[in-house]
């Protein structure tokens, strides 16, 4: 059996915390102050810590009050998101859960997803972000977008196209001036993605070219803040064509130099080998696969 402390003392440790007040705390939660104090007496005998201290009539956190607040709030914010998940279960539903990289998500896989679900109203999407690598079976996702080599264990992996970087910015940035070389971009700040430091080295090494210059710059964690740091002037970036082609086609980003690169990587969609004849799993993939054709 597990022994665990109750969530009406982690509630009232919270709104304890948050308010810095046992009486504020209680007015929250339509409970007495000798309440909320009781459960959080309970709260610290259970942990054999003292979570407050009082200082000058203020309540304060202790050392380990301000670590063990941090916990509470994960897993009260998790309680809520699981009940609020449950209320809004539809057992005539068929959810399949997503994952995908920030922008390939929100510039190519959203505008995609409204047909599917015409197609297949039987079937909900529940779609998140993910940056970092992650393991599908314990995150539980169904089917996931990434960019590499294509070989994952486990996984089926299937690939959606190329991708091609060219360097664009701002069109104020350049001024008018004439660039004779790949270079002369140097001159100007190079930007970067954090998760691919090589970048802009790979770029200038596929012209037989090298300089000190390829690896130093500002670095963005997603491709969605290097556009707006680049249409904001911030410096050149190396982008793929096509998450940019509208921003190229209204003139907002321009091709300093026309020079781009096919990345040995690619875009892929995966998800793990034994869900490959599940229906939902199997009509999103076929979906996608056909339109990235």
């Amino acid at each position: 059996m597990r022994y665990l402390p109750s969530i009406a003392a982690m509630q009232c440790f919270e709104a304890a915390a948050r308010h810095l007040s046992f009486t504020r705390a209680a007015d929250e939660l339509s409970l007495t102050q000798s309440a909320v104090s009781k459960q959080v007496a309970q709260l610290e005998s259970f942990l054999n810590r003292k979570l407050f201290r009082r200082v000058r009539r203020s309540l304060c956190l202790t050392p380990e009050g301000a670590i063990y607040i941090g916990e509470v709030r994960k897993i009260l914010t998790q309680l809520e998101m699981s009940s609020q998940y449950i209320m809004s279960y539809n057992s005539h539903l068929d959810v399949l859960k997503i994952a995908t990289l920030p922008t390939f998500g929100s510039r190519w896989l959203t505008p995609r997803l409204t047909a599917f679900l015409d197609r297949h109203p039987h079937i909900s999407l529940d779609c998140c972000e993910k940056v970092e690598s992650f393991d599908l079976d314990k995150e539980g996702i169904d089917i996931a977008f990434f960019y590499g080599h294509g070989s994952w264990p486990g996984l089926e992996c299937h690939r959606l196209f190329d991708e091609e970087v060219v360097p664009v910015c701002a069109p104020v940035l350049l001024n008018s001036q004439a660039l004779d070389s790949p270079l002369d971009l140097t001159r100007y700040r190079l930007l970067h993605l954090s998760t691919r430091p090589q970048a802009w080295h790979d770029w200038f090494a596929s012209q037989s070219l090298t300089t000190e210059h390829s690896y130093q710059g500002n670095r963005f964690e997603t491709f969605h803040m290097l556009i707006r740091s680049t249409m904001a002037g911030a410096g050149i970036a190396l982008l793929p064509r096509f998450l940019i082609e509208d921003e190229l086609a209204r003139g907002e980003l321009v091709m300093p130099w026309s020079h781009s690169l096919i990345s040995a990587n690619g875009y892929y969609l995966a998800y793990p080998e034994r869900l490959g004849e599940v229906e939902k799993v199997r009509l999103f993939a076929d979906y996608v696969m056909q339109s990235s054709h």
